[in-house]
């Protein structure tokens, strides 16, 4: 859900800007192919960058984490 005026995060966005090899040899095979699935895995269960990293990125280009004070894990679990 967009906040209005704000942008949302878009998929793969930190892997491509910060240039991650994983994601340069994603961009070359073929949605699906085994060689593409054994990629994903990769970023899926080890990925090469911290989440350090990414929330940094992300704070660093203006990007807010939020959610609704009404939320609970155990509601939406």
């Amino acid at each position: 859900m967009t906040i209005p005026g704000y942008a949302d995060y878009q998929r793969r966005e930190f892997c491509k800007d910060v240039r991650c090899p994983i994601q340069r040899q994603l961009d070359k095979c073929p949605t699906g192919s085994d060689e593409y699935e054994k990629l994903r895995d990769i970023c899926k269960t080890r990925c090469i960058h911290t989440t350090y990293e990414f929330h940094h990125w992300l704070t660093d280009r203006g990007y807010q984490v939020v959610r609704p004070e009404d939320w609970s894990p155990r509601a939406n679990a």
